[in-house]
């Protein structure tokens, strides 16, 4: 693990999908944690768990996968990390961007937590863009 942990975690969870794995293991932190319920609540999983490791704490998760699928570069959802921590990227709630005119979705992290754009756009809040899903 690098100094970018929702970096690795999305890394960790593309090549897991690209390699048909069913589950992946990631570390446990808060800010993880809330962007996998945000992948479950959106439909990209199908299920997490949190367990208590030797050292610390970490999540299970399940992948939703497309049966039949041909070809192991073919992925079922793409990740892309668009704030790092060499250059952040802030937007307010007017200039979030829409991924493939809304059937993807960007997180963002705000003052109220973090979120999906749809729900910032709803509140009203801007914030730091954390990645792309789609």
């Amino acid at each position: 693990m690098g100094k970018d942990t929702i970096a690795d975690i999305l890394t960790l969870i593309r090549n897991a999908d690209m390699n048909r794995k069913r589950t992946v293991r990631i570390p446990c932190t808060n800010i993880i944690e809330n962007i996998v319920k945000i992948l479950l609540d959106e439909g990209f999983i199908e299920n997490s768990r949190k367990y208590q490791g030797k050292k610390r704490p970490f999540l299970l998760l399940t992948l939703r996968h497309r049966r039949n699928r041909k070809g192991p570069s073919r992925t079922s959802f793409n990740l892309k990390r668009i704030s790092r921590p060499g250059v952040r990227i802030y937007s307010n709630y007017q200039r979030i961007p829409r991924v493939l005119g809304g059937i993807g979705i960007v997180i963002l992290s705000t003052s109220l937590g973090i979120m999906t754009d749809r729900e910032a756009r709803l509140r009203k809040i801007g914030g730091e863009i954390l990645c792309y899903i789609w």
